[in-house]
């Protein structure tokens, strides 16, 4: 049977008020749920084999002076030229890069080879021009649309498709990790049969179908960014669903080369290739970096990482860049490094780019030394400023996604509405450009010296004397840095990092984000006794203090600066830290959460003051706790971005600060700097993340372009971490690296914070450090859908950011099925109830014992999410608010909720002596319902040692269903779904029995049940009980059993799947549940039939109310499927 999702557990029964846990048995339920958790996390871990990947190094890169001999006889002036490709070439080697690359023979080719696309007669048409004159070349060249042909064609045009050949042969046999091919004749625009648009044979197709044939590639994966469409590419492969065609060109509604309706977004392919072509066509001219990154940021990288393909063949056309003539575009050489590196982590980093268009000699030389830089794994250049996305490309991204997210689920769940509605933006006036001096300022940027080593890495043995002397299982040991050195020296990690030297921190430098009282205070702590220092612990929140406590936060402090002035004085390209005590909870004047200092704002503060006070710095933390005191220190400050990606659980999870939440932006000259990305639950994953990153965290700082990234790298949100209730895996912070690493030129810092399994944190700062020393990050597994709160959290994030952040102006249109159903679900939305009571404020800790008023807090109704769809989420609970102060109630373990001032009075007296227990902890929801909601949870803890009253059980279920993740290397098969338009007869509409639970119904809950049906999960040391309600007001939507009955052995409609499937009791549609593929999911997502049952066991999940189920109208169809499974019906 499928779980119900961890929102839907009830909550633990808090303890009475001030009573605390015994040590004794805080340790041994430590220690059991670490053996646990390690088995499984260990066992999952092993599977990595980070010291066994080999990973091929190296880029090639081919050309043949040969292809610079044809050249149009008649017309001096046409634009496909040979220097084309000469200059090209002189510009890498005078940039030193041909040195660098690993040069291929050329070859010409085979026939049979070119056969693989193109038909035997046109190639032997082609091959008789070796044989004209003059005079019979410009008449068989006016039989095509802009094209010549010289006695030297056909041999240029086989050397063309043999050097691609060459490349790919290399990257698939593991010789080299990708390669350039600069060719000529251009080929994206060859149909089958026919040369067009300067091209003659199609070079990435050919190679797309050898790969096939001679590499057993089964997925490819090939990107148009030249200007024009390559309409010849798109038709090869629009029946093919193993070709995945991205094209971004410029189109201006039909009236731009090659002038055809099937350039426009609505061309997605046919048959078996519906939805594997993607268009991506600009209306308007003057298209810039920002646009084109984009593009990639919002359809390309979900879509990708969703294909999974393995090879990427890049059309790499520059008659887009700055000064073309064809193409006037605004984008600099520097966007395409940006573009190339984006590539980078996928098919293991098998990219290959062939020269297409680019008739700017300079322009397409400079862009395609750009992209050579990327693909050698040298930083990415910082992008000029103002990075503004124009209207007109944020509603051509738009149109892309509404006509493909019915093929691909990774592009449903953007905030609904309309581009043309968002707040305009004041764009930089149009001037006139000095293109080589454009040029020449990119051009800087992107070959700018590059540090002799590319990682440093700090540790000292000494950071492990800061210890618990009373509590010997605290989970920030000295272990946690102590394992993951071993794990790098494992790794050969260490080898391949320059060291760099740990020093103190002096007080001085401390007094840049810290007061002297409290550095004082702190200082005292080296000559107090044990009884005095478990005193001075106390007065913080989970804090542990010792002798050696200070010595060691200014060893951590002092060692990531050094690692910052190795990054930013070119001695490295980038650093790691592996330090503790962390830092990011650290307030001026006060320790919070196992924090002294706060490491990373210090560095920020330390890298300022080393070059200059509006040096713009990102602060990227994704510690699974928000990191309060980093916040408060910057949040007034523009020039520093600070970035949080935490669980916060409507203020139930630590710091439990209201400070946390998504609304709290920044105030003064900073506001808007501060992003708050806070999930409302647990068991957020590399899904969760990776969404987050495509389509928040990499746009705002893109559009910020720090100087320096400083990474707060928590691994508490890793699987199997005891604190944080995630399943990030190592293989997604690596990627997530990967992309932080096109910012700030590549000068990056990443410091460790908080991770409390010694495994995860090892591997997951494993993988991180492997990725900066520019190892290709191990390939994701696939990713599933986003849970539904975080789809809510992050549309939350982006409808309060965008009036900051113009580059998250990006609105999808409601379609009319999702209006409808907005419609029809509006009057019994969970966002619309009324919170009855409001709770207090109260203290919160990271480690205490439990707090008997703290557990199971309802959260506010605001945070549950508006409708159930992914594709229409609402911002409905924070239209019309405005921005709260976020100088009020600022204290790292304060929540400040709304409540009158006689509250807050009792609540301050009260607060001082009960603190909220967030460990140990068994698994926690992943969202919280409101109490004042759904007053029919009731909560229960028991003790396995207790006998819990079965009186009322009608049914148990033992064990936990286990999240799988499926590696499966087969073809990704988007389907289509429909969206359906059938309306439920009276007759299937469900009546509510009682006054009771109409009025329940009315105010959008569900009544209490009188005899409550539990299911039993087992966690560790304790029982869960769910309660299913008794009613619903989705209930009308139930239909009949139809007349041609039920197959309950049917799998999956989508997958095919036969364990774990559901059937819509709406269309009676059969698909598998959401720890196979989530296919029912999907069908709720776009058919709105919220009600489903499982063939398993017969349970009964409504997607509206977000609950299991149980109502008489059910039984019928239950009564069906156990007559049909088991061979009789329901025992009464």
């Amino acid at each position: 049977m499928e779980p119900p999702p961890e929102h839907t557990r009830v909550r633990a029964k808090p303890e009475k008020k001030g009573r605390r846990a015994q040590p004794s048995q805080v340790k041994k339920q430590v220690k059991m749920e670490r053996n646990h958790v390690e088995d499984d996390i260990v066992t999952t871990l092993g599977k990595l084999h980070l010291e066994t990947d080999l990973v091929a190094e190296g880029t090639a890169l081919c050309y043949d002076d040969r292809m610079a001999e044809p050249y149009c006889t008649w017309d001096s002036r046409f634009p496909e030229q040979p220097e084309r490709v000469t200059f090209t070439m002189h510009k890498i080697h005078d940039y030193g890069l041909l040195d660098r690359c690993k040069v291929i023979e050329s070859r010409l080719a085979t026939k049979e080879e070119i056969m693989l696309i193109h038909s035997a007669d046109y190639i032997e048409r082609i091959k008789s021009t070796e044989k004209m004159d003059q005079g019979g070349l410009k008449s068989m060249s006016a039989n095509y649309d802009m094209i010549f042909l010289h006695e030297k064609t056909y041999p240029s045009c086989c050397l063309a498709v043999g050097c691609v050949l060459q490349v790919v042969d290399n990257v698939m046999r593991g010789v080299v990790r990708n390669g350039l091919a600069v060719v000529r004749p251009p080929g994206h625009n060859a149909l089958g049969d026919m040369a067009n648009g300067y091209c003659i044979f199609n070079n990435l197709a050919i190679a797309a179908r050898y790969a096939q044939k001679n590499h057993n590639v089964e997925r490819v994966m090939i990107i148009d960014w030249d200007i024009h469409h390559g309409q010849g590419t798109q038709y090869i492969f629009e029946e093919d669903n193993s070709v995945l065609c991205f094209s971004i060109h410029r189109y201006e509604h039909g009236d731009f080369w090659p002038n055809l309706a099937e350039s426009d977004c609505t061309a997605v392919g046919s048959g078996t290739g519906k939805g594997f072509n993607i268009n991506v066509p600009w209306n308007k001219t003057g298209m810039t970096d920002a646009d084109y990154l984009a593009a990639f940021h919002n359809v390309l990288l979900p879509v990708a990482h969703e294909f999974r393909p393995q090879l990427i063949l890049v059309a790499a056309g520059f008659s887009s860049v700055i000064g073309d003539p064809q193409g006037n575009m605004l984008t600099s050489p520097c966007c395409f490094t940006h573009l190339t590196h984006m590539l980078l982590p996928f098919a293991f980093g098998r990219v290959v780019l062939a020269l297409e268009g680019g008739y700017n000699l300079r322009s397409t030389a400079e862009a395609t030394c750009a992209c050579l830089k990327a693909l050698l794994g040298d930083p990415c250049p910082l992008l000029e400023l103002p990075y503004v996305s124009k209207p007109s490309a944020l509603e051509s991204i738009s149109n892309v996604i509404i006509v493909q997210r019915r093929f691909w689920r990774s592009l449903r769940g953007h905030e609904t509405g309309n581009v043309r509605d968002n707040v305009s933006v004041a764009l930089p006036r149009p001037r006139a450009l000095d293109i080589d001096r454009v040029l020449d300022r990119c051009m800087l940027e992107v070959m700018r010296p590059f540090a002799p080593h590319r990682t440093g890495l700090v540790y000292d043995e000494r950071m492990k004397e800061h210890k618990n002397l009373w509590e010997m299982d605290h989970p920030e040991q000295p272990q946690r840095i102590a394992q993951i050195h071993a794990r790098h020296q494992e790794l050969n990690l260490l080898e391949r990092c320059q060291p760099i030297a740990a020093k103190l921190a002096s007080e001085m430098e401390l007094e840049r984000c810290h007061s002297p009282r409290y550095i004082k205070d702190l200082k005292q702590s080296q000559n107090l006794k044990p009884r005095d220092l478990q005193r001075m612990s106390a007065e913080y929140n989970s804090i542990y203090i010792c002798p050696r406590t200070y010595d060691s936060a200014l060893m951590a402090v002092g060692s990531t600066f050094n690692v910052v002035e190795a990054v930013l004085t070119s001695q490295v390209q980038n650093g790691v830290a592996i330090v503790r005590p962390p830092g990011h909870h650290a307030e001026k004047d006060m320790a919070c959460g196992f924090c002294f200092f706060n490491n990373v704002a210090l560095a920020a503060r330390h890298a300022q003051s080393l070059f200059s006070n509006t040096m713009r710095v990102l602060i990227l933390d994704w510690d699974v706790h928000h990191g309060n005191g980093t916040q408060h220190m910057f949040e007034d400050d523009p020039s520093v971005l600070y970035i949080s990606i935490h669980r916060y659980d409507n203020g139930m999870f630590f710091p439990n600060s209201e400070d946390a939440a998504y609304d709290k932006v920044g105030h003064g000259n900073g506001e808007g700097f501060n992003v708050n990305i806070p999930w409302n639950g647990s068991r957020m994953g590399d899904s969760e993340y990776m969404s987050a990153f495509m389509t928040i965290v990499m746009p705002v700082s893109y559009q910020f372009q720090p100087d320096l990234v400083l990474v707060s790298a928590g691994f508490d949100a890793a699987q199997g971490d005891p604190l944080g209730g995630c399943k990030v895996t190592p293989e997604c912070y690596a990627h997530m690296t990967h992309m932080l690493m096109s910012l700030g030129g590549g000068r990056l810092v990443m410091v460790l914070e908080g991770g409390y399994n010694l495994s995860s944190i090892s591997e997951s700062m494993s993988a991180c450090t492997r990725t900066l020393l520019g190892d290709t990050p191990s390939y994701l597994d696939p990713l599933s859908p986003p849970q539904p709160s975080a789809l809510e959290t992050m549309n939350k994030v982006i409808a309060t950011q965008r009036k900051y952040w113009p580059c998250l102006q990006l609105l999808i249109p409601e379609t009319d099925s999702q209006r409808r159903l907005l419609k029809a679900q509006k009057p019994t939305m969970w966002s619309q109830q009324n919170v009855q009571t409001e709770p207090p404020i109260r203290r919160g800790s990271i480690w205490a014992p439990a707090d008997p008023a703290s557990q199971g807090r309802p959260p506010d109704s605001a945070s549950l999410f508006s409708v159930g769809t992914a594709d229409t989420l609402q911002d409905s609970s924070y239209k019309g608010e405005s921005t709260a102060d976020t100088s009020q109630s600022r204290g790292p373990s304060t929540m400040s909720l709304q409540s009158n001032s006689t509250q807050d009075q009792e609540v301050e007296t009260d607060v001082q002596k009960r603190k909220m227990s967030l460990w140990p902890q068994a698994a926690p929801p992943s969202s919280l319902p409101s109490e004042a909601d759904v007053p029919h949870l009731q909560t229960r803890r028991l003790s396995l040692r207790q006998t819990p009253d079965t009186s009322k059980v009608k049914a148990t279920f033992g064990g936990t269903a286990k999240n799988m993740h499926p590696i499966s290397d087969t073809k990704s098969h988007p389907v289509e779904h429909k969206e359906s338009d059938e309306s439920l007869s009276d007759s299937s509409r469900g009546e509510m029995e009682s006054d009771e639970e109409q009025r329940c119904c009315r105010r959008g809950r569900c009544p209490e049940p009188s005899e409550p049906i539990f299911k039993l999960t087992t966690g560790p040391g304790m029982v869960y009980t769910v309660v299913p309600l008794t009613s619903c007001p989705q209930l009308r939507a139930v239909s009949a059993v139809p007349d041609r009955g039920l197959d309950v052995w049917q799998s999956c409609e989508e997958c095919g799947a036969e364990g774990e499937n559901w059937v819509c009791l709406s269309c009676h549609k059969v698909y598998c549940g959401r720890y196979v593929n989530s296919h029912m999911e999907g069908h709720w997502a776009n058919s709105g039939h919220p009600i489903v049952l499982s063939y398993a066991d017969l349970s009964t999940w409504c997607y509206g109310c977000d609950a299991y189920i149980h109502h008489e109208i059910l039984l019928p169809i239950k009564e069906e499927v156990h007559r049909l499974k088991f061979g009789h019906g329901m025992a009464s």
